[in-house]
Formats: structure tokens, sequence, C-alpha cells
């Protein structure tokens, strides 16, 4: 590029932000009050679209000089709906749990009022001395927001707020520089790519750069089918600008004209911030022709995928986006050689593109600072399951799973024990509590079975059966198979038929070695990511839950109380209070009734055990109990 040229950029640029810095004048200057209010998928599940709406009635009022904004997810899911008040001489606030009353209280006694109605805040988003900060928070010792940074901050479909907050500043001095030396950057960052694999991401770039063939592509892989994992959704719908400048930094370092993001049609919300983004940054100069006058074209495109799990898979994303059936094909040639439409194409994740802006912005030195030796930077992970504060987190890697599910996530709700964690989505390994002090990164999971993948957690307390779960899993990558392979398409459906032998109490001990020999095979002798790595769950259980196993074949006895042809519920007759009757009204199947004496009766035979009549039991009669296996019924009965 030419010293011209470097200039243009850097007075373009200038212009650009200065427009961005006057058209957000008003939520700047702090002059008047700001309620922002999350809608991002998990908080319009929980009501922000009500919560919002009784907020703009509420102003609409007395008409305060106030304004309302739509923001992304803050990772607090558990505490949806949120909204967060910024009002002139006081710190921002942060309420959680808020509903349609609150919010009006909020507007009457805050906003228009003096009084910050403490008693729903979660805590003010700045140090100070008068109110507690969200900062004290346990969780906030281990976090560190890089790729979150503005998820829940700013409004994602509003460009003015990315380019106010930093945004395209990296694009900028990317352009500035050569294409080679932007991929040195990014190599002494030792940034790897986060959709699962950890392979080094300079790697992919340097190969596609030095590939011969043209035009070259760039593809965000978007496709996140993890059962309990929704980072890339949220990051694409509170944050979509931190990818598409990711993307143009990376097709300008590799020598691509054209870029995709291959999004699941599932993610609606996600589809409709990305085509403003998309249409935002072309009326900015920032996609098409001469991008801030630098002379680079790029233009990106969005393609919504049909939930093909395995379209995860880079070779069979490519096959859906040339409208094939998706299916992963032989590597080599690799697709940073031979790829869409057979020319060179860099694929990387949603997290790895919104890794870029901050390690051009920041420099290689202080994200390589961040984690461990050989994993560096952060983790964001999906917490869901049996944890208080399911929700998103990004921590440094090298934080161990305690910290994560105790002190991040608030440990396990109901005074119930943790039992394991299954992480890396489905094709991940479960970990039992032994393992809780386990550093984070790509090689240590990989030692103990498991593997990072995307970034799904999924907690798991006593109540969870092992082998329930390790079937459950194993439905879901069966269930997802192309069936390429006849390890794949066979093996997995045979290792879930044994699966399911054991969860009804048949099945034998030889089965078990069986089970242990198919999966190692199938690991063998697929073809792609789904196949090789499908039976990690049954492996994982197996090394460290085999007692589970074993009750199950040679007891008929499931622990955990939760498979359905092992256990029975038996109503205690001297606990059993006459004039109650919540299990008969809860029992959706009329398979309780009273007795002679009126005491309850569970019919077995209908029983379909859906626990309701248990949940309906007034706790201080307790007069309902589960028993595994079934076969204690009668010996119950002579409980006294």
């Amino acid at each position: 590029m030419k010293i011209a040229d470097t200039l243009d950029v850097d007075s373009t640029f200038q212009h650009l932000r200065s427009q961005a810095l006057a058209s957000m004048r008003d939520h700047l200057d702090g002059t008047r009050p700001i309620v922002m209010v999350g809608t991002a998928t998990c908080g319009k599940a929980a009501g922000a679209l009500e919560v919002l709406q009784a907020i703009r009635e509420e102003l609409a009022k007395d008409q305060p000089d106030a304004r309302v904004v739509e923001v992304g997810c803050m990772g607090h899911c558990y505490a949806e709906p949120l909204v967060i008040i910024n009002k002139p001489g006081n710190p921002p606030m942060a309420y959680g749990y808020v509903t349609p009353e609150i919010a009006r209280r909020l507007v009457r006694d805050y906003v228009i009022g003096d009084d910050p109605s403490l008693e729903f805040t979660l805590g003010a988003l700045e140090e100070n001395d008068l109110i507690p900060s969200i900062y004290d928070l346990p969780r906030f010792a281990y976090e560190q927001n890089i790729v979150l940074k503005n998820c829940g901050h700013i409004d994602p479909e509003n460009i003015d707020h990315y380019i106010a907050s930093g945004g395209y500043e990296a694009l900028a001095r990317a352009l500035r520089m050569q294409p080679q030396e932007i991929v040195e950057e990014i190599k002494l960052s030792g940034l790897r790519g986060r959709g699962g694999a950890g392979y080094p991401t300079w790697q992919k770039w340097r190969v596609c750069r030095d590939s011969k063939g043209r035009p070259k592509y760039v593809i965000c892989n978007a496709d996140e089918g993890d059962p309990g994992a929704f980072m890339d959704r949220a990051i694409l719908e509170s944050d979509p600008h931190s990818v598409i400048e990711g993307m143009i930094v990376a097709a300008y370092a590799v020598g691509a004209r054209y870029g995709y993001i291959y999004v699941r049609a599932e993610y609606p919300l996600a589809v409709h911030r990305i085509e403003i983004a998309l249409r935002q940054a072309r009326r900015r100069g920032l996609l098409g022709k001469n991008i801030l006058g630098s002379g680079f074209d790029i233009d990106i495109r969005l393609f919504q995928g049909s939930g093909a799990f395995v379209c995860g898979e880079e070779t069979a994303l490519i096959a859906s986006l040339e409208g094939r059936q998706g299916l992963p094909r032989h590597r080599p040639p690799f697709p940073a050689v031979h790829g869409l439409n057979g020319k060179p194409t860099l694929i990387n994740n949603v997290k790895t593109l919104a890794y870029v802006p901050r390690i051009i912005t920041n420099g290689a030195s202080w994200f390589s600072s961040i984690g461990t030796e050989k994993s560096k930077g952060t983790a964001v992970f999906a917490l869901a399951g049996k944890v208080v504060n399911a929700g998103l987190t990004e921590v440094p890697m090298g934080t161990t799973l305690r910290q994560i599910v105790f002190d991040v996530g608030g440990g396990i709700p109901n005074g119930k024990q943790f039992k394991a964690v299954q992480i890396g989505g489905p094709s991940g390994g479960c970990l039992p509590q032994s393992a809780l002090d386990l550093p984070i990164d790509f090689d240590s999971l990989r030692e103990v079975g498991a593997m990072m993948g995307s970034g799904g957690m999924v907690v798991l307390d006593e109540d969870d059966c092992m082998v329930e779960v390790a079937r459950y899993f194993l439905e879901f990558t069966q269930r997802e198979s192309c069936g390429k392979c006849t390890m794949c398409r066979l093996g997995t459906k045979q290792m879930l038929e044994m699966l399911k032998d054991f969860t009804i109490g048949q099945g034998s001990m030889e089965d078990l070695d069986k089970l242990y020999e198919m999966a190692e095979d199938i690991k063998e002798g697929s073809l792609c990511g789904l196949g090789r790595t499908a039976p990690n769950p049954v492996l994982t259980t197996l090394r460290y839950f085999r007692d589970e196993y074993e009750a199950h074949i040679k007891e008929r006895h499931c622990p955990a109380l939760m498979c359905h042809d092992l256990i029975a519920y038996y109503v205690l007759p001297h606990k059993c209070e006459r004039s109650c009757d919540a299990c008969v009204g809860a029992c959706t199947v009329e398979a309780i009734s009273p007795d002679r004496k009126g005491i309850k009766v569970i019919d077995q035979e209908k029983c379909v055990k859906c626990n309701l009549c248990l949940l309906a039991c007034p706790p201080q009669y307790n007069a309902i109990i589960k028993l595994s296996p079934p076969e204690l019924v009668p010996a119950a009965k002579k409980v006294k």
C-alpha cells in the first residue's frame, strides 16, 4: 500500500468516527437518563419485550428527557430480563429479574424520581462508595471480557454505537499494514480456533494466503448446534459488527474478495441483526469497493443453513453453501487450498473472528499474556443445566472447572451435590468431581477424554443418571450423523441400542466391553469430527462412572432414580394426609386414587412416571417416594 493510501485510510476513518460520535452525542454527553433493555433471545424468552413496552408506556406519561435503547446479552441470562439505567450524576445501575410492574416502578422512582430501588438491583456498573458494585460478585474475580466486551452495553442494530466504542479501528489499522504483517500478528498472539479443535489460526491464514487460486473466500462458521450452547448466537445478536470487522481483516490478510456468514435459520434474531449490520457497513463504506479509501474490495453475504449439525464441519458446510447435501469429504486437500467452488477458502468460527479486532487494536503481546502457555486468551462458555447462574461467561484459559461452576456459576441449586460437567457439547466428555480442579484449556481437556468444543458446559447434579446422559448425547449425534461413514452410521446406532438396554435394566457385563471396543473403533473409522468424537460421552462415563453402568446391569437399579423403567412411585400410608388430594389433581393419567381408608394408591400399570405427584405432594407431608428398582414397591408397603 502506498503512503498516500495510508493517509487516505486515516482521514476516511477519522471522518467516519466523527460522524458516529456526533450521532451518539445525546447518548454520550451524560445530560439525560438512558434506559437499556436486554432484548437478545434469552431476554425475550424471559419477557423482555413486555418490560420494554412497560418502560416506554410509563415514560410516555410524563415524557421525561430519557432514551430507551435495546441492547444484547450481558451474559447474566439467569437474571433476565435485565435493565440498565444510566442516570446523570449516578453510576449505571443493572437491574435483574425485572417484570413489567418492576419496570414501571423503576421509571417512576428512579428515572423520574431519585430512589434507585436498590432492592431490585444486581449492582452498579462502576465502582463507587455509595452503591454496591456488580463487580463485587464472586464471578468478576475470574471473568475477563474480550469477545463479550460490548455485549449488553451497545445497541447491536446501530453501527454508531459500535464505532463510538472503538469499532472498526482495528480495520483501519490493519489496512495500513501489509497482509503478511497481520498474519504474523495473529501468529504471535497464539490465537487458536474457537470452533472446537483449537487449530492455530495463523496457520490456516498463511496456507490460504499462499494458495494460488482466485478468487478466494472467507467464511464465518456460525452453525452452532450443540445442545446447551449459545455463545455464537449471543455474540451475533449482541455485537454483530465485531464478527464482520474480524472477517474483513481476515479477508484482507489472505487476499479474499468474497465472504459468507453461514448461520442456522433457527437463529432468527441473529439473522435479523446480521442483515442490519451488513447493510449499515455497506452504507458506511466498510463493505464493498475501496474500503476506507484503501483500494481493498470485499463483500460479505449471509447464508442460512437448514440446521444439520454435521454442517458445522467445514467441508460439509462448503457443500451446503454450494447447494449440495451437507456431507463431509476427505482431507487433504484442506479448504484453505481447495474450498468453496474449488478455490482457497478460509473458515473460522464466530468467536475466533471476534477476537481478531481486539488483537489488532491491543497487540499480540497483550493477548498472549492472557491464558496458559499453549492456550492463549480467554474462553467463552455457555453455562447450562444444574447451576444457579446459568448464562455466558468469559474467563482466561487455565481457569479451573471449580472456579467456573461454583464461583462464576454460583454452584448447584436446591442444596444438591455436584456430580459431573459435560463440556464440549454432545461430542465432549463428562468429567467427575475429581476433575473440578482441572485447568481448562485445549490440551488439558483432551488428556482427560473431553474437549473444549465450541464452549458448551452442562452441569449435572446427583439426580442425573450418567448412563442416561450418555444415551441422550449419543442419540443426538447418531440422529445428526450424515450416514456417509459405515462406522458412524451403524456403529453409533448399535451403541445407542446397547445404552437403551442398560437404561431399562437389560444387557450384560460383556456388553460393557463391547461398548468400549465399538466406541474406539468408531473414533478410528469415521471421516469427520462428528463421528470421531461422538463416542466421547460414552467413553468418559465408562471411565469415571462405571459403577452406575454396573448397577443398571447387575441390580436393575438406577442410583440417580432417573431411568423410567427402573423406578416406581409409592405413597407412604403413614404420611399420607387423607384430606389432601394434591397428587390426585396433579396426575394427568388418573393413576392415583384413594383406597377405602382415604389413603392414596398409585396404579403402577397406569403410572407414566412423570414426577408430578412427587412435586405436588406438600412438603409437610412428604408422603410420596421414588424407588429403584421398581421391585421394591411391594416391600415399601410394609413401611410403617
